[in-house]
């Protein structure tokens, strides 16, 4: 990512900070308040919502209509690492190099706030959008959103990534699980920009395909990241998919292969942007960054 990509990125990141930290007030009962703000302001390099604003910003969609949206969103993905680390699911005791929720807690109340976030985010959609917007593009978000979050989301995408584990998967199974595991919200994110912007039907598609390919080189080099990073650089345990015995691209493809594939991916999403003429800084850089990323990987 350029310097001046960089910029914009962490001036939009500023912005969700400061709007996060004044998004869940801590009243009675406080443990699940503290619970949830705990994993949500832990951290975390927001990219979803910066993502879902640099796409209102091709739309000329101001800061004010684009941010309840653009923090449900980052809520939602927070509400997935809090069960994702659970026991039951991939167990683990650290996120973004913090204890996880259920350790800084415990087990009940970390599934409650992640619960909460279910309909906190959405809620937040609801009463922090201007209500000069049209009302029928915060259905629209609103149908987008839970899409994203349910059983047409990351909710089956879970359910594929535990039913693998210690399991010979098929190329297609693998696909699914990237698709609705991972993709899903970085769709989520340009759609929503998108559709506050009025979007046409082809920028929408568009932008669509570029948040497949990139959501795929993510997880892709999550993947390879948990073969090749440390504690301390990934904020979580490393190995964790190896040990779990989960089907990822490096087990079945080894790593040349992940590495390969992810910039290729990455490639794609970006020639996508070139094709439609859409001109997004941010949108590149993200994708640069983890093609740099590989680069450093061994």
């Amino acid at each position: 990512m350029n310097e001046k990509a960089k910029k914009e990125f962490n001036t939009f990141r500023e912005i969700i900070e400061n709007y996060l930290s004044k998004s869940i007030d801590v009243v009675y009962p406080e443990k699940i308040y503290n619970s949830m703000r705990y994993s949500l302001l832990g951290g975390g390099k927001r990219l979803r919502p910066v993502i879902a604003m640099a796409v209102a910003k091709l739309f000329n969609v101001s800061d004010e209509i684009i941010l309840p949206a653009a923090c449900a969103i980052e809520m939602l993905h927070c509400q997935s690492l809090i069960h994702d680390d659970l026991p039951a699911m991939d167990n683990d005791d650290y996120r973004r190099g913090k204890l996880s929720n259920h350790k800084a807690f415990d087990e009940a109340t970390a599934i409650l706030a992640g619960d909460a976030f279910l309909s906190y985010a959405p809620k937040l959609i609801i009463e922090k959008t201007p209500k000069s917007v049209d009302p029928k593009l915060i259905l629209d978000v609103l149908k987008e959103f839970f899409i994203a979050a349910g059983v047409d989301g990351i909710i089956s995408g879970q359910i594929v990534d535990l039913d693998s584990e210690n399991k010979n998967i098929t190329d297609k199974t693998l696909n699914y699980l990237y698709e609705y595991k991972t993709a899903k919200l970085f769709k989520l994110a340009v759609r929503t920009g998108a559709i506050f912007g009025n979007a046409n039907d082809n920028q929408i598609n568009a932008l669509t395909q570029y948040a497949e390919n990139y959501g795929h080189a993510f997880q892709i080099y999550d993947d390879i990241l948990d073969v090749t990073s440390t504690l301390e650089k990934l904020g979580k345990t490393p190995g964790k998919d190896t040990n779990a015995g989960k089907s990822t691209y490096v087990s079945m493809f080894g790593l040349k292969k992940a590495k390969e594939q992810t910039s290729f991916l990455c490639k794609q999403a970006c020639d996508i942007l070139k094709e439609n003429k859409i001109n997004s800084l941010i949108l590149e850089g993200v994708a640069d960054d983890i093609v740099k990323g590989i680069e450093e990987c061994s």
